[in-house]
């Protein structure tokens, strides 16, 4: 039997057989740092509402459901089985192509997984949508969607805990077919909040901060399952008793629910035991395809765990086809930080915060999943029809906002000085704080063209944050890499730019510069880019949110001051001090550099032309003097900058990495401040000839002759492809987001051609080798890669941004 590609899956999806496994997949460069494995799909969920992950094999096995933390565990009862009898013979399959590690459910049987010889189906994703197809397994032809409402300017739906399951059956025999889909789940209520409220921050071998985290996993007491229905629905709602009031992070409901339908029969078993072996509820359905509605709402005793098992039944006649939605819903309204520091999640803006809505999410989801379905197409409409942009670039766009969802993913609910909420996403699940400011200068493009007023909310967030302090001293991580006495440093200085918003276990949003692995406030390019960030999302959000800009203004006058502190030699720039102070934060320089200086220069230009737009614009009573004296400032600055730039830095081919190391390597990103001053609309800061030449060598030395151009640009190689020192770190990886960024830089510049051959290699080496949904920043021509899920690989939005 085969199978036809349903028209309903877009072509350019990514896919995967089911089950099939990686023959050589990336692995962690670092042990210390998370590898999963390659078995990653997919996510589900709304932004900030915690999500789930269903992988290539069908196992559910993400759950990013405590905000700001990363659980990666198959829990084999949470699963779809399907029986299907022709009236002669019958046959039933647990959905995943995985047994359970831990023996449980030992009477279930289990898809057969796909080998290199046959397929059993096939696995398609294009965020926000997944499919499974089924074959050479059933005689009916089964597919199921998955989807949660997630569309580009969506403030509502796209916040929303809930994932939509649809089912198409179809009976391609000449003779019935009968076939049950079966839900089952286990209650979870309580698992997912930190068992150690105050964990004790410790520096790993990488110098990075961590904590430990703990899940009340299998901590199942008092809890207990009710079937729920109106005339439309029917459903299992998963409940704890003696909630906390108010409500406790963890605590909430779940709910899986399917609708009523003439042609369908629906059975349950209310209360089934998910660790057990599982016969309780294979038994009649692996015979039959029914269950024995069984309600008991029995609280789980200490130590015991309890699931549920919703399964419809139907018959089809030869030719006939039927939709059948399930939905899987949660209401955890509470995300806590620090223990104390709770935020309701956005989605409590539309629904109750009793934390007794999952009910009413499912059954909203289950009238809506129609029109939710009809909005992402609509959305993603022009993209996938567009004819110029090749199909792995459609789907490599599309699957990197992955980490919208499950990056971490904060979004607080609507306040009054925050309208649209508060939003965060992780820079990765290794470094665990908040919108990292040189990472999101790439990665922010997405959010930027999608939810523009949730990128504002960010930036905003950073504007309060700059003229804020705190005194407490720390060591600094990388100096105990580099086996060196680490000097204390202040966490935040008056002034200065903040590296990010925080992290999960303090206070994000208010207790900024989590990171410690360098002392940020010495940094050179973190003014630059919130300065630049902050031009860049009032242009591009319409340019004309004036207040947008006066609210940042004080923040960008603070932090330009402070970053020009640092330029010691009064040439107009400040100086890298030797010590890693920018994003590659393993990679000395000194002097004026190219990438830190050409983001000086640009955010220069970008500070005049704010000020003149609040001169003319007026909010309340602007201070026309103090913006006119700024300008003069900025002006003076920037004259004195630009030839010193040019005379420091440009060597005849491209621009050198620094004034003073005495280094040949080329540094890919070298202009970066120029691919942003031609973004917004400013003069160059440097002339385009030398841009082009530049970019050249970057294309020769640091791509083409980095193996053949087979992983992308590496971040720095001498003019012969050669490194200058072999044991370095940040020079001789691939950073995904920068080779996305640099591909934008090169479209921007008539490289079109160059541009696509970069990003290209860079998406086939994370869809090819098991990376897909946690996309590292970081690969290696050895194949292995550092910091999985990172933000600024959604840098490839920038391509498109310029392609427009």
């Amino acid at each position: 039997m085969t199978h036809q590609l349903p028209s309903v899956i877009p072509s350019c999806a990514w896919s995967r057989p089911i089950g099939l496994g990686w023959d050589n997949p990336y692995t962690v460069r670092y042990a210390s740092n998370i590898d999963d494995g390659p078995w990653h799909g997919m996510p589900l969920g709304g932004f900030g509402a915690g999500c789930i992950g269903r992988s290539s094999r069908g196992d559910f096995n993400l759950w990013h459901i405590d905000g700001g933390e990363h659980l990666f565990k198959n829990i084999p009862a949470c699963q779809f089985s399907v029986f299907e009898s022709d009236g002669s013979s019958s046959q039933a399959y647990a959905l995943s192509a995985e047994a359970p590690e831990d023996k449980s459910l030992k009477s279930w049987q289990w898809y057969p997984k796909s080998t290199d010889r046959i397929t059993t189906g096939t696995y398609y994703a294009l965020y926000p949508r997944s499919w499974f197809v089924y074959e050479n397994v059933f005689q009916s032809t089964l597919t199921c969607e998955q989807f949660s409402p997630v569309w580009a300017n969506n403030y509502q739906e796209s916040s929303y805990p809930v994932a939509i399951f649809l089912w198409t059956a179809k009976n391609p025999t000449d003779q019935p077919l009968t076939l049950s889909i079966m839900l089952t789940w286990e209650n979870m209520v309580g698992w997912f909040t930190n068992a150690l409220k105050s964990p004790e921050v410790k520096m790993r071998d990488d110098g990075s901060p961590v904590y430990e985290y703990q899940p009340k996993l299998d901590d199942s007491q008092y809890n207990f399952n009710q079937l729920i229905e109106n005339t439309d629905s029917v459903g299992i709602l998963l409940g704890r008793l003696g909630m906390t009031e108010p409500i406790d992070e963890g605590e909430g409901q779940w709910c899986i629910a399917t609708c009523k339908h003439p042609q369908v029969e629906i059975f349950y078993h209310a209360r089934t035991n998910p660790v057990g072996t599982g016969e309780d509820v294979w038994q009649s359905f692996a015979k039959d395809g029914f269950l024995p509605n069984y309600e008991d709402e029995t609280l789980a005793m200490e130590g015991e765990r309890v699931g549920t098992a919703l399964t419809v039944r139907f018959t089809l006649q030869p030719g006939e086809t039927l939709e059948i939605p399930f939905a899987l819903s949660w209401d955890l309204p509470i995300t806590e930080f620090a223990a104390g520091v709770r935020y309701y999640r956005r989605y409590t803006d539309f629904f109750d915060r009793n934390a007794n809505n999952a009910w009413k999410i499912a059954h909203t989801a289950l009238e809506a999943y129609q029109n939710w379905r009809s909005q992402i197409e609509v959305w993603q409409k022009p993209i996938l029809e567009d004819e110029n942009l090749p199909s792995w670039f459609k789907m490599a766009l599309f699957n990197e906002l992955y980490d919208l969802t499950s990056g971490g993913t904060l979004w607080s609910a609507a306040t009054q000085h925050d309208p649209f909420g508060q939003f965060a996403v992780l820079e990765c699940l290794d470094y665990r704080w908040y919108e990292s400011l040189d990472v999101r200068l790439y990665g922010s493009f997405g959010l930027l063209m999608l939810f523009p007023e949730l990128e504002k909310s960010v930036i905003r967030a950073f504007a309060r944050a700059i003229p804020a302090s705190d005194e407490k001293t720390r060591v600094i991580g990388y100096y105990h890499t580099i086996g060196a006495e680490s000097p204390m440093a202040a966490r935040k200085i008056a002034g200065a730019t903040p590296h990010d918003l925080g992290a999960p276990n303090e206070h994000v949003w208010e207790k900024t510069n989590y990171t410690s692995y360098q002392d940020c406030n010495l940094w050179k390019d973190l003014g630059s880019d919130f300065v630049l960030q902050v031009y860049r999302d009032f242009l591009l959000t319409g340019a004309d949110d004036v207040e947008f800009l006066a609210e940042c203004w004080d923040a960008i006058v603070q932090t330009l001051n402070y970053l020009k502190s640092f330029d010691l030699d009064g040439d107009g720039i400040p100086e890298n001090s030797g010590a890693p102070d920018q994003t590659f934060d393993d990679w000395r320089l000194r002097g004026v550099s190219a990438y830190c200086g050409g983001l000086w220069l640009a955010a220069l230009e970008a500070a005049i032309a704010i000020s003149k737009i609040l001169i003319e614009n007026p909010v309340e009573k602007p201070n026309i003097a103090s913006l006119e004296e700024n300008i003069k400032t900025y002006e003076t600055w920037l004259a004195k900058s630009v030839p010193v730039y040019q005379e420091k830095l440009w060597n005849g081919k491209y621009y050198r990495l620094d004034s003073e190391s005495g280094s040949d390597v080329v540094m890919a990103d070298q202009l970066c401040g120029q691919f942003y001053a031609k973004l917004l609309g400013l003069p160059d800061i440097v002339p385009t000839n030398r841009a082009k030449s530049a970019l050249k060598t970057v294309y020769q030395a640091c791509f083409l002759k980095f193996h053949n151009g087979e992983f992308g640009a590496a971040n720095g190689l001498r003019p012969d492809g050669s490194p200058e020192n072999p044991d370095a770190t940040h020079p001789l990886e691939v950073w995904t987001g920068i080779n996305f960024g640099l591909a934008a830089f090169l479209v921007q510049m008539g490289m079109k051609d160059e541009a696509f051959k970069m990003a290209e290699a860079v998406v086939k080496q994370i869809y090819e080798n098991g990376l897909q949904f946690r996309t590292p920043e970081a690969i290696t021509a050895v194949g292995t890669f550092r910091a999985c899920t990172y933000l600024r690989a959604m840098a490839i939005w920038a391509i498109y941004l310029v392609l427009e």
